[in-house]
């Protein structure tokens, strides 16, 4: 996965969550699980790396706002 930016966290509240999962639907459904109480930055698909196992999810969360704001 790519570095994580400055302004990702540029902030108090503000943090990246990477999900690692067996699958796709368990990942997806860690973030449908965050994004109902916080608000997120989704992705709607997962990473898979060479020679490990499982999938990643990376996504953007902001504790500082309400979900769907």
């Amino acid at each position: 996965m790519r570095p994580i930016h400055h302004t990702h966290v540029a902030q108090p509240g503000l943090a990246v969550v990477e999900v690692a999962a067996a699958d796709d639907e368990t990942a997806l459904a860690v973030q449908e699980l965050l994004a109902a109480r916080c608000a997120i930055a989704a992705t709607d698909r997962t990473t898979r790396e060479p020679g490990e196992p499982g999938v990643r999810l990376r996504f953007f969360l902001d504790l500082r706002q309400e979900p769907g704001s």
